[in-house]
């Protein structure tokens, strides 16, 4: 089984990186928001599941073992398959993800692509204390969100956003967000498109 991968980004191309090992190029699928912070040429390191089915083999790639963790226990509930399961990943963050199980909240995993209500309410039962939410971290917030906030900026930029609008998004998530929502460069990335909508896009 392949868990885990570290190598050169040959291509980053919506939710699809071809990473290449010992001069093998592997393509593994990702979050879209996770893609964009994948640029070619740079050095990478992902944690993967290998998904074995009788026609195909794909792998799926995680920045961290958390984003694995979750991975797995969605495609163990009835009815989400990796696909889906990559799409909660990509629509919410970890800690959004276990706060919503916690809270019984399935109307956030219907918003996915691919997740009806019967599989959303599946998964709020089926996971139910199997994932713990995290207590808010202000201080790790403050140690790393400039380093977190430029990663954003530039990410919204290299889209074709300006930098004005770019560093007035960031700077207001970043001062309204909760700790947990901001910490990390994907759940930063993810709210800011949420906010900015896909319109904004080649401006």
């Amino acid at each position: 089984m392949i868990s885990s991968l570290r190598g050169t980004v040959l291509s980053s191309n919506g939710s699809t990186v071809v990473l290449e090992v010992g001069g093998v190029g592997f393509a593994v699928a990702v979050t879209p928001q996770h893609a964009l912070l994948l640029a070619p040429g740079q050095e990478a390191a992902l944690r993967t599941k290998l998904i074995v089915r009788e026609d195909d083999l794909a792998l799926f790639g995680f920045e961290d073992e958390e984003g694995l963790q979750i991975f797995e226990l969605l495609i163990g509930v009835t009815g989400v398959g990796p696909k889906s399961a990559l799409g909660v990943l990509g629509h919410l963050a970890p800690g959004q993800i276990a706060q919503a199980i916690a809270d019984e909240d399935d109307a956030v995993f219907r918003k996915v692509s691919g997740i009806g209500p019967k599989t959303a309410k599946l998964i709020t039962v089926s996971l139910a204390g199997k994932l713990r939410v995290a207590p808010p971290a202000a201080t790790r917030s403050t140690v790393s969100a400039p380093a977190v906030g430029d990663s954003v900026r530039n990410a919204l930029i290299g889209l074709g956003w300006s930098e004005k609008v770019a560093v007035q998004t960031v700077d207001e998530l970043l001062a309204a967000g909760a700790p947990e929502e901001t910490a990390t460069v994907p759940a930063l990335l993810r709210l800011a498109l949420a906010q900015l909508g896909p319109a904004g896009v080649g401006r």
